[in-house]
C-alpha cells in the first residue's frame, strides 16, 4: 500500500478475498495447505484465462492474467522438479501397490496433497498415466 503500486495491491486484495470467502462459508480458519490450495486455484483460473485471451486476441487482458499470475507465483511455494515428482509418483505408487491404470485414484489421492500448489495436477496426473501403463 505505502509503495502506492495499485496493480499489485489489487492482486493481493483478490487473494485476501478468496480466502476470506472460503473461511466464511465453511467456518474455519484455513491451514496452510488450504491457503495453497486457494492460491493454486486462482493460478489454474489464471492460467486458463490466459490460454482463452490468447486464442481470441486480447493481449491486454492477456497481459493482466500474466501480471496477476506472477504475483499469485509469489506466494505460492517453490514447484517440483521432475525429477522430485517422478520420485514421490514412484513412492506413491509403491505404497499404494498400484499396478493397473484402475489404481489412479489411489495414487493421486495421496500424492494430491503434497503436491497441491507445487506442480501442475494435469501433468501429474498423465505422469502417473504412464507409469502405469508403461
Amino acid at each position: 500500500m505505502r509503495g502506492g503500486d495499485k496493480p499489485r495491491l489489487g492482486v493481493i486484495r483478490l487473494i485476501l478475498a478468496a480466502v476470506k470467502q472460503r473461511e466464511v462459508d465453511e467456518r474455519i480458519e484455513l491451514d496452510d495447505a488450504q491457503l495453497n490450495a486457494v492460491l493454486d486455484k486462482m493460478s489454474k483460473q489464471r492460467r486458463d484465462s490466459l490460454e482463452q485471451f490468447e486464442k481470441a486476441g486480447r493481449d491486454d487482458l492477456a497481459e493482466q492474467e500474466k501480471f496477476e499470475l506472477g504475483i499469485l507465483k509469489a506466494y505460492l511455494p517453490e514447484p517440483l522438479s521432475d525429477a522430485e515428482i517422478g520420485a514421490l509418483i514412484e513412492e506413491a505408487v509403491q505404497a499404494t501397490g498400484a499396478s493397473s491404470i484402475k489404481d489412479m485414484g489411489k495414487v493421486m489421492g495421496q500424492l494430491k496433497s503434497k503436491l497441491q500448489g507445487r506442480a501442475d495436477m494435469g501433468a501429474v496426473s498423465g505422469k502417473i498415466k504412464a507409469r502405469l501403463t508403461g
